[in-house]
């Protein structure tokens, strides 16, 4: 697989990322997708979606495992 991105301010206030998805043993074409990031005074660094969304749920995401941990622990008394 072949991944090619591509980051081009478009404007003060805005970045657009481009990505090109090249695997021939999966899609029998390339293909191409595209977002657009809007300028966010409170938020300087651009990063992963797949990776920064965990971070803002993360006190649910952990709250929740301990409350099904303590349903666990209790269930086997």
């Amino acid at each position: 697989m072949k991944l090619t991105e591509r980051f081009t301010r478009t404007a003060d206030n805005r970045l657009e990322y481009q990505f090109t998805v090249d695997d021939p043993k999966v899609w029998t074409q390339p293909w191409t997708g595209v977002f657009t990031f809007n300028l966010d005074n409170e938020q300087y660094d651009v990063v992963e979606y797949a990776c920064h969304e965990g971070n803002y749920g993360m006190t649910n995401i952990l709250s929740g495992a301990r409350a099904l941990d303590r349903e666990r622990a209790e269930g086997s008394r």
